[in-house]
């Protein structure tokens, strides 16, 4: 018979770094959902985001809880309110996808694009292929572009993908625009 053993709860670092690893659905199931009902109390009373983002995520897809999509997305919207890049994102992708909620792209534009602003990759990434979609404002390319052109990655293949979109993205936009665009992060 397997030991039983007590789960500490996760550190905000921690459940933030499971979150951008989207393993954290993964560790609440592998700590035998023991806790369940700290993590709705440091989503509902606490406020806490990563917290919030998690038992949205749970309650979103029915991970230790029943399945209540509306609100899960409830709870991720708080998150994102509060400005969690991964909860940002997680929406973003949703709304662009129609996963849970109906497909809204521009909605979608909203969301990546704040995540975008706050460093978050994926949102990043995403919120380019919406704009090479034809989605959202070219207003707004020149931010993406600057937020991409400056991101870092070890990944070869991520790494070919992002310059290929920023060729598409630079075909849309003045070349003036590009050269503002191509200036350091922190300038």
């Amino acid at each position: 018979m397997e030991e039983l053993r007590a789960v500490q709860l996760y550190s905000q670092d921690k459940l933030i770094e499971l979150i951008n690893a989207n393993t954290h659905l993964d560790k609440v199931v592998e700590d035998r959902c023991q806790l369940v009902q700290d993590i709705e109390a440091r989503a509902d009373v606490l406020k806490v985001p990563a917290y919030q983002f998690l038992w949205g995520d749970m309650l979103a897809w029915g991970v230790c809880v029943d399945a209540a999509p509306s609100r899960g997305i409830g709870y991720m919207e708080d998150a994102a309110n509060q400005g969690l890049p991964a909860a940002l994102e997680q929406l973003g992708r949703y709304y662009a996808k129609g996963t849970l909620v109906q497909q809204d792209k521009s909605r979608a534009v909203v969301y990546l694009r704040e995540a975008a602003a706050l460093k978050n990759l994926k949102a990043q990434i995403r919120l380019v292929e919406l704009f090479l979609e034809g989605y959202g404002s070219p207003y707004d390319y020149e931010d993406a572009y600057h937020w991409l052109y400056n991101s870092v990655t070890d990944d070869k293949q991520q790494h070919q993908q992002i310059a290929g979109y920023l060729a598409r993205l630079e075909k849309l936009m003045h070349p003036k625009a590009v050269r503002e665009a191509k200036r350091p992060l922190d300038s």
